[in-house]
């Protein structure tokens, strides 16, 4: 199998600066694994790095698309394929890096999201339940059925969670094709304490503000961009809602940002604890993670 390098965790945990580390040393190239960086024009709320960096370090799967445009798992799953396939062709060793759980396990595992066979009538009624029950509960219903399936959906995708359940409902499907990994992958995880990361988080979207975050939103929403769109879903970017409709200060949106950074961070950390592939490292030991590395790739 081709090797290919993965770097996940929670936000602001160093992931991307880990990621331009370790593609220096292994001459190779960043592909994104961020839901949020492959609009176009959306740089500050998404963190992406300067493009000064980008063009010393080549990143993938950035500015795919632009912001008016939807954008799928499936659609990810293809393109970041196809640039893994290009830099193992270049017999380089691909640098996978984001926080999108779903993103990373579309590239790991051989996960299809054809839209075959649906069921309106069995989906219908899944979607009633979850909003009835709850996403746990229909997880756990999930998982009691396929649980290799199960351990690769959060509880809290309402879509993923019933198109699983559907596929096994209807068609019987086990999902046992989706247990073999698609690569040789090393998977290295980045944390910090609660604490550290949370005061990262603050300091970042400080920073944001700073460098102009609400001025790049009213040059989106000038440009045609509007808050009913899949980008402007983006933490980030939804908050300014309010703001935009004069019911909030932007003090109230700069807080409310902190807030759901901080809780996206702490689901970001349960997806990827489930998984027992994972090297985790704290953020403070990136050069015993990049030796890590080294040793996998160049001894």
């Amino acid at each position: 199998m081709d090797k290919v390098l993965f770097i996940v965790g929670p936000t602001a945990s160093g992931k991307s600066a880990f990621a331009i580390k370790a593609a220096r040393v292994l001459d190779s190239a960043v592909i994104s694994a961020d839901s949020m960086q492959v609009y176009k024009g959306m740089d500050i709320g998404t963190a992406k790095e300067s493009p000064q960096t980008m063009r010393e370090i080549k990143h993938y799967m950035i500015d795919e698309v632009d912001p008016s445009a939807e954008f799928s798992v499936a659609a990810y799953q293809e393109a970041a394929l196809g640039y893994i396939s290009k830099l193992v062709a270049q017999n380089k060793i691909p640098v996978v890096c984001g926080g999108t759980g779903l993103y990373i396990n579309s590239l790991l595992y051989p996960l299809s999201f054809s839209d075959t066979n649906k069921n309106q009538a069995l989906r219908a009624e899944l979607n009633l339940r979850y909003d009835a029950e709850g996403g746990l509960k229909m997880w756990e219903e999930l998982h009691s059925l396929d649980s290799g399936r199960a351990e690769k959906i959060h509880f809290n995708d309402k879509k993923r969670v019933v198109r699983a359940l559907e596929i096994c409902l209807a068609d019987g499907k086990n999902g046992n094709d989706f247990q073999s990994q698609r690569f040789d992958a090393l998977i290295i995880g980045l944390n910090a304490p609660r604490d550290v990361l949370y005061d990262r988080i603050n300091r970042r979207v400080d920073l944001m503000f700073d460098n102009g975050l609400e001025s790049e939103v009213k040059n989106l929403i000038a440009s045609g961009c509007n808050f009913e769109m899949q980008s402007f879903q983006a933490i980030g970017y939804k908050e300014f809602r309010p703001y935009f409709e004069g019911t909030v200060g932007l003090e109230e949106v700069k807080e409310s940002i902190k807030k759901n950074t901080r809780n996206y961070a702490k689901r970001q950390l349960t997806w990827f604890r489930r998984q027992d592939n994972i090297l985790w490292f704290d953020s403070d030991e990136t050069d015993k993670a990049l030796e890590t590395v080294m040793k996998t790739y160049l001894e």
